[in-house]
């Protein structure tokens, strides 16, 4: 990647390259690197590709070659029962979330899945869970996991998408809670020992990597500065900020919810160019080398999850987002299975003139009554006085709203806020959705009983303000910069700083042992200067990881005007003193 030498435009598709090896294009190059004698290639997988295409592609690319080929569909040894148990939602489940699905990839099979090995040629073994047939070789074909998502919601791709069930029009809830979940365990388990990772976004032309190459390729990002492949979705409540500043394409005419960074979704780019390259998940990263990118307090923690993300909510153009909250860390455990909660905060990266955060109870709010409007509001479409029940701040640009679990909050119309947040994104717990319906023309869902389950209704009136709306406070200092602490709860296990560059000389900062991610909010962007000599840029909008391994860097400010550089990291936990009894 380029340094960035003077101002230059947001990066849509940030590009490293491969070590190791290097991508190629096409079945018929993918097919090439097989061995000559009786081979059993597995061909894994999530559930929303098309199974059949990428069969009959790989299968006509070898006998191009003149090379026998077997095929065995590994969903049709799924067991039925097994599929109805685990991946069919009961008829009186939920009807907005699911728990995470504990299930392994193997559990929807009837014991071992076994094949026979050819006498000569290939055998093809296709489907999620082919590579547990003891393989000779396992491959993994990929699509990145907005295609599916993107396919339910605009109902393109309806048969298909969710595990368990090929031939069942797809939805969100199981996409999310159940099928993601085991996908992702299934391929992380085979992260060590794949043999190919084939990118199938364009399936005709599939771009792929060797195995090896893969993890040398992981190996070398986990010790060096890297972004991830950004985008953005539309949604009711959309705006247009991104698509007229960042040159985004909105899909249903507004770029709402921009995923910057959140791990379980992203995907880091690698290749020798547009036309060869693979997305691998960024989430290999924390599998492969958890101490290195996450730090060896933070992996201890969180296990392999990276836990704190980054996404853009815009709604300059749009409207309101949904008045809501956040499970509370037991609840978030026991109903729905994540080991930790969804602690929040918005930092304002631009704003309309009288843009506005709903946060926080007011002091006179009464919840019952809140509890009657809300139900009323849901069941025979009466409007709501959100503010009636709600502050709200003047949302100017640079300052942060703390949200802690539990408390009622909105992102107003003509905002672009910067979410800082655990990375738990899936349990928005809906009070009030301005009467709003969504793309299919139904009233948007309001999941208003869990929301009410969680409702912090301890903090309240000022209070909300003094803890919420916190003054930044400078940290250290040097020539021609500062690093402010914008946001810090001790109920929230990560921290929120700032750096304010004045164009003069370089910050100086150090991981420390544990991550950083970095954003540059304000001003043309920033040089990331390593200690062992690396640099990548950083422009205005784009967010960057530092893992652990880095250590020192510097903060180099490009341009003539100030910069500003959020900051995020996991805050080390205080030791608890002992008590000795007097």
């Amino acid at each position: 990647m380029p340094v960035l030498s003077e101002p230059r435009p947001y990066e849509r598709n940030p590009r490293y390259p491969a070590t190791g090896g290097a991508v190629v294009t096409g079945w018929d190059a993918a097919v090439a690197t097989l061995p000559a004698g009786p081979t059993v290639l597995a061909v894994d997988g999530p559930a929303a590709l098309d199974w059949h295409e990428a069969a009959r592609a790989i299968a006509g690319a070898l006998r191009a070659r003149s090379t026998e080929v077997a095929t065995v569909d590994v969903r049709e040894r799924w067991s039925p029962a097994a599929v109805d148990r685990l991946c069919v939602p009961d008829a009186d489940a939920d009807a907005f979330f699911l728990p995470l699905a504990e299930f392994e990839m193997g559990d929807l099979f009837d014991g071992r899945l076994s094949v026979t090995r050819p006498a000569t040629g290939v055998l093809l073994v296709f489907g999620p869970g082919a590579a547990l047939c003891s393989p000779d070789l396992i491959w993994w074909a990929d699509l990145p996991k907005r295609y599916a998502e993107s396919a339910v919601t605009a109902g393109t791709l309806p048969l298909g998408v969710n595990l368990g069930r090929p031939r069942t029009p797809g939805e969100l809830r199981s996409l999310f809670y159940t099928d993601w979940p085991v996908t992702d365990r299934h391929r992380d388990a085979l992260a060590p020992r794949l043999d190919r990772w084939i990118d199938v976004q364009d399936p005709g032309a599939p771009a792929s990597l060797d195995g090896t190459a893969v993890r040398a390729t992981l190996a070398a990002l986990a010790g060096q500065p890297v972004r991830t492949r950004p985008y953005f979705n539309s949604t009711p409540w959309g705006g247009r900020w991104a698509a007229d500043e960042l040159g985004f394409e909105p899909g249903d005419g507004n770029t709402a919810l921009g995923y910057e960074l959140i791990a379980p979704e992203a995907g880091v780019l690698v290749g020798q160019g547009a036309e060869a390259q693979v997305e691998l998940p960024f989430q290999l990263l924390c599998v492969l080398h958890p101490e290195r990118f996450l730090g060896t307090e933070v992996h201890q923690r969180y296990g392999t999850s990276f836990p704190i993300r980054f996404d853009y909510l815009d709604t300059v153009g749009g409207g309101n987002l949904s008045l809501h909250c956040h499970p509370r860390e037991r609840y978030m455990r026991e109903t729905f299975g994540w080991p930790y909660t969804q602690h929040e905060t918005y930092y304002v990266t631009a704003s309309e003139p009288g843009a506005q955060v709903f946060l926080g109870l007011r002091q006179s709010t009464d919840v019952d009554i809140l509890r009657k409007e809300v139900e009323a509001s849901a069941t025979d479409g009466v409007p709501l006085r959100v503010e009636d029940h709600v502050q709200t701040f003047p949302a100017e640009p640079g300052r942060l709203f703390m949200i802690p679990a539990g408390t009622p909050h909105a992102s107003g119309a003509g905002n672009l806020v910067l979410e800082i947040s655990a990375t738990p994104y899936l349990y928005s717990l809906r009070f009030y959705d301005w009467l709003r319906r969504s793309t299919s023309g139904a009233p948007r869902p309001l999941s208003h009983r869990h929301a009410f389950a969680n409702l912090d209704t301890g903090r309240r009136g000022l209070q909300v303000a003094e803890d919420l709306v916190q003054r930044p406070r400078t940290l250290r200092e040097g020539a021609g910069w500062r690093e402010e602490v914008i946001g810090a709860l001790p109920e929230m296990f990560y921290a929120v700083h700032r750096f304010v560059l004045d164009g003069t000389g370089p910050a100086d900062d150090d991981t420390e042992g544990r991550f950083h991610i970095l954003n540059v909010a304000a001003g043309d962007g920033v040089v990331v200067e390593t200690a062992d000599g690396g640099r990548h840029d950083l422009a205005f909008a784009e967010t960057l990881t530092v893992p652990a391994a880095v250590g020192g860097y510097r903060l180099h400010p490009v341009g003539t005007r100030p910069v500003q550089v959020v900051k995020s990291w996991v805050t080390p936990v205080t030791p608890v003193t002992p008590v000795t009894p007097s």
